[in-house]
């Protein structure tokens, strides 16, 4: 089946990360986003994958290029993001069969239950939620059977089943594309899918997982699923004095020196150079060629390419973005004393993380001087920089 995958965005709600990269090429475990996506669909049932490209274009077709792993990948463009449906358009004259995926470029599908969507197509992927009302809420049938609607954050939800963003939509859905832009000035697949509705039946398909990541710390959630399902494998050069835990992935080239204590989940990217004597545990990520020094503790994080986290410092719960570099003695604080949830800025509003331990969020090139603090819910702009003995409280 054609599976078109939107991965058009700016991401702007995942800033300053995707400064100069594209939402779905941030890493998740080994790969970026956008490539654990593409091998869900191909998983599912996808033998074509149509990528529809906007922002940063050319590092999404640098790294896929016209065939991914003997699937075959084609490119479109939308020149202006003015939404879903209109990305859906561009792609429509490269669509074949009678039926057709279409999947978020940032989301994480497990492929069983995508596997399910596509063979019960028309479908849209459903999920069960705490909180229904912060989605697009599936209005359903009387015996469940059938997807009528879908409402987008309402006040009184009519389930907890919400969208997930993954459709198979039958041929005729091509000729549904032109819709009304909506209050925030977009044209929305919803629409599409609220026609398919009206003309065909929907089913809604639950899913077993899924992820919408859109902001900072959904890619540490990303990377807390799929960091664990990885598999013990040590080839990179480990230390005898280096004590590894639990399920530890060192990459081919990547160093660990004496006295090192990594307590898996943990992947440690080719190239990079942890130690000596430095401790990296929960769910951690570390970078291609990063570099964690003398007596550092890396918890629950994600450390990108090339970024330098120097002796004495602290990293908890935070998303370092590529080429960082953190003075010695640079401590991240990632609890509340009031206990409460940790709030951050995305888009200059502050929003809640609902995460109780969170720590901070740098962009490309940030640099912090020697002993300085950062408080929970800190974010560096790309190519920030801090004083010696600086703290940031916001």
């Amino acid at each position: 089946m054609d599976t078109v995958i939107l991965a058009a965005g700016e991401g702007t709600r995942m800033r300053p990360l995707t400064e100069d990269r594209p939402k779905p090429m941030l890493p998740v475990a080994d790969r970026p986003l956008l490539e654990h996506t593409i091998e869900a669909a191909r998983a599912a049932g996808a033998d074509r994958i149509v990528l529809v490209v906007g922002y940063e274009a050319d590092s999404i077709r640098t790294h896929f290029g016209t065939e991914w792993d003997g699937l075959e990948i084609v490119y479109v463009e939308q020149p202006s993001q003015e939404g879903t449906a209109d990305a859906l358009r561009v792609a429509a004259d490269h669509l074949e069969g009678e039926q057709f995926a279409v999947l978020n470029g940032d989301g994480l599908y497990d492929p069983q239950s995508l596997r399910a969507i596509y063979d019960s197509g028309p479908a849209v992927g459903a999920y069960r939620v705490d909180e229904p009302s912060q989605y697009g809420v599936l209005e359903l049938s009387e015996d469940g059977s059938r997807v009528t609607g879908v409402i987008e954050k309402p006040e009184d939800p009519p389930s907890n089943l919400v969208n997930t963003g993954a459709y198979v939509f039958p041929k005729v859905a091509k000729d549904w594309l032109d819709v009304e832009a909506s209050e925030r000035g977009e044209r929305e697949l919803t629409d599409v899918l609220e026609r398919a509705c009206q003309e065909v039946s929907v089913a809604p398909v639950e899913m077993d997982q899924w992820l919408d990541v859109g902001r900072p710390w959904d890619l540490l959630a990303a990377n807390e699923w799929l960091v664990k399902g990885r598999s013990r494998a040590i080839a990179g050069n480990v230390h005898p004095g280096a004590d590894l835990h639990g399920t530890v992935v060192v990459e081919p080239g990547a160093t660990i020196k004496s006295g090192v204590v990594i307590e898996g989940p943990v992947i440690v990217r080719e190239g990079a150079t942890i130690g000596p004597n430095a401790y990296v545990r929960g769910t951690t990520l570390v970078g291609k060629d990063a570099k964690i020094g003398h007596s550092v503790e890396i918890k629950n994080s994600v450390v990108m390419t090339g970024t330098n986290v120097a002796h004495l410092s602290y990293v908890g719960d935070s998303v370092l973005g590529p080429d960082v570099n953190f003075g010695a003695g640079t401590v991240v604080a990632n609890l509340r004393h009031d206990d409460e949830t940790v709030p951050t800025t995305v888009k200059g509003e502050l929003t809640d993380t609902g995460r109780r331990k969170y720590g901070v969020v740098c962009g490309p090139r940030a640099k912090t001087g020697i002993n300085t603090s950062l408080n929970p819910g800190v974010v560096l702009d790309s190519d920030a920089t801090t004083e010696p003995g600086e703290v940031r409280r916001r």
